[in-house]
């Protein structure tokens, strides 16, 4: 009874300084708004913020393949995902993470060890007390060797690589987020490129027909040499813009091509007027969609890791409880070996503790606690980001479907300004060349503006699919 009492007591205390030691986790505290900065922000709230939603579903719960509908893209982003090389590398991550974890829970087990030796031995007269002076011992031992985690060292070792095959395969969800993002930002870049150079040749062509109608005009003495000159030079500039834009198409095609892991060629493409991607934008997003970003949830799981080493480190200050067994069979021949006279055996239970080891435990200790604050940091900074990220994406959004109805009043105005010009300067001559020469610039440059608009629409929605870290699944 007494025997059973000390253990029960032993197993008690163990428990009770294991509790004492290490400390249990608990998330660190969320420190950011609740509610992000929206373009359509309350005038009443002095703060200047407002609760976002999402009025299609929550976007950050939709798959990639319900947010970008171009099957074209989609055929992109699943080869990419299928054979980009930073998602090969992120998952042999999660290999190395989970080994590890492996490793950490077989520390909780007894090593075994197995020896066989042969030791040959010649002693002096005097120590030989009349046994042979030659002599062979045969030995075969197994021995164990188990630590007992009374400090929960062990424990925490575990939860730590628990904590990192998480962050692993988050980071690698993150890889996979951006992936998508950069496939389809470039792609929608393509596009863009693609309108730009439509317009170009167009207004090359035109530019082409209109110098030669001038020409025709100088020819009978109906224009001077002036407007001849002004107009080739016109043409010749469009003309020149045609290779730049080719090279920027090419350009883009093989960043695409190492996306999906190609080698360098064209890319199969739709053009921008086939993009529907319309999202009705609503005040109230909850700071909780934060918890679907990676990396959002891979900063929290390095704190995790941090924490949990923070504990491993407190308990080098506590001594080692080690259970050590031995066993086998040793004798002078061969004859004898395996008789119950050759075996032997050993069992021994021990505390170690360091007593003098030049501050190593106290600066392993302070060590661990500034990398724990360092990831804490982290994750608050990596919070702050998100919400700055959703912000900016939602006013890029706000602000190119603010720009789309007067951008199209705009081209409108702008060509019939050109044609009027060109009807008075052919037809009646009331105008100079310069005046058509500018109304054909303002008509380009909004053209391409407005292909701009529709690509900052575009890339507002990926960003905010990035921003939320929707769609990995």
């Amino acid at each position: 009874m007494p025997y059973k009492i000390m253990v029960l007591f032993m197993i008690g205390l163990v428990s009770w300084s294991s509790c004492q030691i290490t400390r249990p986790y608990a998330s660190p505290e969320n420190k950011v708004n609740e509610r992000y900065h929206s373009p359509m922000s309350n005038p009443k709230d002095t703060t200047g913020q407002s609760s976002l939603e999402i009025d299609t579903m929550n976007m950050a719960t939709l798959k990639w393949s319900e947010i970008f509908t171009d099957t074209l893209l989609q055929g992109l982003i699943a080869e990419g995902l299928k054979a980009n090389i930073d998602i090969k590398i992120a998952v042999e991550r999660i290999t190395e993470a989970q080994v590890n974890l492996r490793l950490q829970k077989a520390a909780f087990l007894p090593s075994l060890n197995t020896n066989i030796s042969a030791n040959s031995q010649q002693y002096p007269t005097f120590q030989s007390f009349g046994f042979p002076r030659n002599n062979t011992q045969y030995d075969v031992r197994l021995s164990t060797d188990w630590e007992i985690d009374i400090w929960g060292k062990l424990g925490s070792a575990k939860r730590a690589a628990l904590s990192q095959l998480l962050a692993t395969d988050a980071a690698k969800r993150a890889v996979q987020t951006q992936l998508i993002a950069d496939i389809a930002s470039n792609y929608y870049e393509l596009l863009a490129l693609d309108q730009q150079l439509l317009i170009i040749k167009k207004t090359a062509e035109n530019r082409a027909e209109d110098a030669a109608a001038i020409e025709m005009l100088f020819e009978n003495a109906l224009l001077n040499g002036v407007a001849v000159v002004q107009s080739k030079a016109n043409f010749y500039e469009a003309k020149l813009d045609i290779p730049d834009i080719e090279q920027k198409i090419k350009e883009k095609e093989h960043r695409l091509s190492f996306l999906v892991a190609r080698n360098p060629g064209t890319i199969i493409r739709q053009s921008l007027k086939e993009q529907q991607v319309e999202y009705d934008l609503k005040p109230g997003i909850p700071a909780q969609l934060l918890a679907h970003r990676p990396d959002v949830q891979m900063a929290e799981l390095n704190f995790r890791t941090a924490f949990e080493e923070t504990n491993v480190a407190r308990t080098y200050f506590y001594p080692v409880l080690k259970i050590t067994t031995s066993g086998g069979f040793s004798n002078l021949g061969w004859n004898q070996w395996f008789s119950s006279k050759s075996l032997f055996g050993s069992i021994a239970g021990g505390l170690t503790q360091s007593i003098f080891n030049k501050g190593a435990n106290q600066a392993r200790l302070s060590t661990a606690q500034s990398r724990q604050q360092q990831a804490l940091y982290q994750f608050e900074k990596s919070l702050l980001i998100a919400s700055q990220e959703v912000s900016n994406a939602l006013f890029e959004y706000d602000t190119a479907l603010q720009k789309e109805k007067s951008r199209r009043k705009q081209l409108d105005a702008l060509s019939q300004a050109l044609e009027f010009n060109k009807e008075l300067f052919i037809n009646h001559q009331q105008t100079n060349y310069t005046d058509v020469l500018a109304a054909e610039q303002n008509l380009l440059r909004a053209q391409l503006k407005d292909i701009d608009d529709q690509s900052q629409k575009l890339y507002a929605v990926v960003q905010l699919y990035r921003a939320l870290g929707g769609g990995w699944d």
